[in-house]
């Protein structure tokens, strides 16, 4: 059994076979129907959720599994209780912990004083389940290998585990950012090296255009994540120039896809015309998100 905190906790043989497994859940889900039965899977919100929270209750009882949902002031990480305290309670009733938390630092502690697998469904420094759906739904139309994808806006926790994801898959990846919105710098200091082994790329500029140019992705989020309400003004400003719009679009590659890991907020990061666009697959994105879940249950459970 392992930890899911960063997509790199996988390998690249690791993450292979994970998709390789998703892939097959996909197409026979009857294969994997009951493979968890009798178990239980933790599912802890300290932020609210659609798509992950439905896409992972539903995985697990696809499975078989008990899913339990805990809602943050039903727990009060880190207020009622101590992070480490949780952790060990948490660990006697769950065969999987997996939790969306303000704060990376809570989920490795959670990690520390756990046996159980403790899966990161989001925190403020990666998004590595979504980075699962993202690398699923590209492969559903193209090789990951030199695929080019362009990512325009925030250097956020979905930057840094697309830019760790593609590493580990020998992509080419080009973050555009607005100066001072940057992804952290050890995160791309550990994709660059990372890409390195894959024959990747890892690029960062502050040139949209620069970016999109022959990418086969484009892949955006919103300016301003859950927790930044009162900074949406001034990135509203800030990143006026990184909206996807169809002239955009059009400079990518004849057959690019587009991709949000959605919710999308219509007019600002994208324009409608892009997002309903025929090549536009944020739903089959969105539904990947699932079996990605189901896929990685099976696989820190070492029921695979």
């Amino acid at each position: 059994m392992s930890d899911f905190l960063m997509v790199p906790d996988l390998g690249a043989d690791g993450l292979r076979r994970v998709l390789d497994l998703a892939a097959e859940a996909k197409r026979e889900p009857a294969n994997y129907a009951g493979r968890l039965t009798g178990a239980t899977v933790g599912l802890f919100f300290e932020k609210p959720s659609l798509r992950t929270r439905v896409s992972c209750e539903v995985a697990a009882v696809h499975l078989g599994a008990h899913p339990v949902v805990l809602k943050s002031d039903e727990i009060g990480l880190g207020r009622r209780e101590a992070v480490e305290d949780i952790a060990r309670v948490l660990d006697r009733y769950l065969d999987v912990l997996a939790l969306r938390v303000f704060d990376h630092a809570n989920l490795t502690r959670i990690a520390d004083h756990a046996a159980a697998p403790v899966v990161n469904l989001l925190s403020d420094r990666s998004h590595p389940c979504q980075a699962l759906a993202d690398l699923q739904t590209i492969e559903e139309h193209r090789p990951l290998a030199g695929t080019r994808i362009a990512y325009l806006g925030d250097g956020n926790n979905v930057c840094h585990s697309m830019m760790l994801a593609g590493a580990l898959t020998g992509m080419e990846v080009v973050v555009a950012t607005p100066a001072g919105f940057e992804p952290d710098a050890g995160v791309l200091a550990e994709a660059r090296t990372r890409a390195i082994e894959s024959s990747g790329s890892i690029q960062v500029t502050t040139d949209p255009a620069e970016a999109v140019a022959a990418a086969h992705v484009v892949y955006t989020d919103v300016w301003a994540s859950m927790g930044q309400e009162a900074e949406a003004d001034d990135r509203r400003h800030a990143f006026a120039d990184f909206q996807i719009d169809e002239p955009l679009f059009a400079t990518a590659a004849s057959d690019a896809i587009f991709l949000h890991c959605l919710p999308a907020h219509r007019g600002e990061e994208v324009t409608h015309g892009v997002l309903e666009h025929p090549r536009s697959f944020v739903f089959d994105q969105a539904e990947n998100r699932m079996h990605a879940f189901k896929a990685l249950l099976l696989h820190v459970t070492g029921a695979a």
